[in-house]
């Protein structure tokens, strides 16, 4: 994942920062200086602390970089997941709808993923795709079917 995110995004640098914000899992503070300068990265931690199931404290901690310890959260990442398991069947851990293959599953996960960014009505009537401006129009079915790549 660490990897994909380095090939597909443009590289951070001292004066330009990305923020990672994970949960307590420290695989990530091992594997992020693999691929970014730590100087490039304000990488954060939120760990949360259960007691008989239920979240009674939530200990932000900042790993690399400053990040701002308010700003630390997993709640995009997890209201995402969500919203995936809700709406792709595949990912529902009891169901019918299962892949028999892997490149299934993530030709599932491409169509939900483009229909997300590029279709969803997130904000009056733009999606996500116009507002970072990769997109000047929200897209329909139609175009997505009948869409022809240059070659």
């Amino acid at each position: 994942m660490i990897k994909q995110l380095f090939d597909r995004m443009e590289l951070p640098s001292p004066d330009n920062k990305i923020e990672i914000f994970t949960d307590g899992n420290d695989d990530y503070t091992y594997i992020l200086p693999k691929y970014f300068a730590s100087t490039c990265v304000d990488y954060g931690q939120l760990v949360k602390i259960r007691e008989k199931g239920r979240v009674v404290e939530k200990l932000k901690r900042a790993i690399y970089g400053q990040p701002v310890l308010d700003d630390i959260e997993t709640t995009d990442v997890e209201n995402y997941n969500g919203i995936l398991r809700e709406r792709v069947g595949r990912l529902v851990r009891k169901t019918k709808c299962f892949s028999k293959r892997k490149n299934r599953l993530e030709g599932v996960l491409h169509i939900f993923q483009f229909y997300w960014n590029f279709m969803n009505n997130f904000r009056r009537y733009q999606s996500p795709a116009m507002i970072e401006g990769i997109a000047k129009k929200q897209w329909t079915w139609k175009d997505f079917l009948s869409y022809s790549f240059a070659v």
